[in-house]
């Protein structure tokens, strides 16, 4: 299925949670629900079903994956500090417990904002060793949180590969791609429920990839996470990405064959000692380029490829 950004209104809050995040990465959860509540008082979290016992939740930042049932409950990503009693109220709704567990696939603020709170009331934070770092304002280079974030913020588990949490009858399989949007994504892989969560490493419909340059994202690791998730999917699959509507395999092949082409063009051209500006010149994904509010456009997309390369 070709790949191609589509016009979508009812995404527009989570491409404006995504731009605000990239000018805001230095802001720690109380900072941001201090100075932004009142962008987050109309929004609604919307929440649909999956499988038994998996949902997702929309609201302002990334999607949310669930993971409800005797267990406990398994939160994939928090968004934004505001928004924390929404998403509580939406658990509550589905008929889970609140959340015991929070699971970030990276550290970025409209996927980790709500730590702070969720880490309050009880919930074990898990993510890869670089978001820790990150949060913590100790990375060896770019950017990071400055100041750090606040303990009850922070990762308590960490991994460098991956993990597997053995809950709600299902085996959920957390695994580390490594230099992808950032140095610390995971995808996430319900093995029975037949659910992965990609984080930031796919963006639905919304925009092009964004390819944080600065916390260590490169766009070679995009493929190697749709290559992994393609791996792991047959045709009944359902993926949720990192922002915009739920996936299918044959969507996700779409976006892996936009990547290696873009990145095939770009890095034959660079090859050949072509300057960015040549490059974009070239405008190799321009095609693609499809949505005028999208928050990574077709020249930004392809400098953050012709750099990574």
């Amino acid at each position: 299925m070709p790949y191609s950004i589509k016009i979508n209104a009812k995404y527009s809050l989570a491409i404006l949670a995504l731009s605000v995040s990239s000018l805001a990465l230095n802001a720690c959860s109380s900072e941001i629900n201090a100075q932004n509540a009142d962008r987050f008082a109309t929004v609604e979290i919307k929440s649909e079903i999956l499988a038994d016992g998996v949902a997702i939740l929309f609201g302002s930042g990334g999607n949310i994956g669930v993971s409800y049932g005797e267990d406990g409950t398994i939160l994939i990503d928090d968004q934004y500090a505001p928004l924390s009693e929404k998403i509580q109220n939406a658990i509550k709704v589905l008929g889970a417990d609140p959340a015991n567990y929070v699971i970030n696939t990276h550290w970025h603020g409209d996927h980790s904002g709500g730590n702070e709170n969720f880490g309050k009331a009880g919930a074990l934070i898990m993510a890869h060793d670089n978001v820790r770092l990150r949060m913590l304002g100790e990375q060896t280079s770019g950017r990071g949180n400055r100041p750090p974030a606040p303990k009850t913020a922070l990762p308590a588990v960490t991994y460098a590969d991956g993990v597997k949490m053995h809950l709600n009858g299902d085996e959920i399989h957390i695994i580390h791609i490594p230099t992808g949007h950032t140095d610390g994504d995971s995808i996430v892989h319900w093995k029975k429920a037949n659910v992965i969560h990609m984080g930031d490493l796919y963006f639905n419909q919304v925009t092009l990839p964004f390819i944080d340059l600065s916390s260590g994202g490169n766009a070679k690791g995009f493929l190697v996470a749709a290559e992994k998730a393609l791996s792991l999917a047959n045709d009944e699959t359902q993926i949720i990405p990192g922002h915009g509507p739920m996936a299918t395999k044959a969507d996700l092949m779409g976006y892996r064959d936009m990547l290696k082409e873009v990145i095939g063009v770009v890095g034959a051209a660079k090859k050949l000692g072509k300057s960015l500006e040549e490059v974009q010149a070239i405008k190799p994904a321009a095609q693609y380029d499809t949505n005028p509010n999208g928050f990574i456009k077709g020249d930004k997309f392809v400098e953050a490829v012709y750099k990574s390369l």
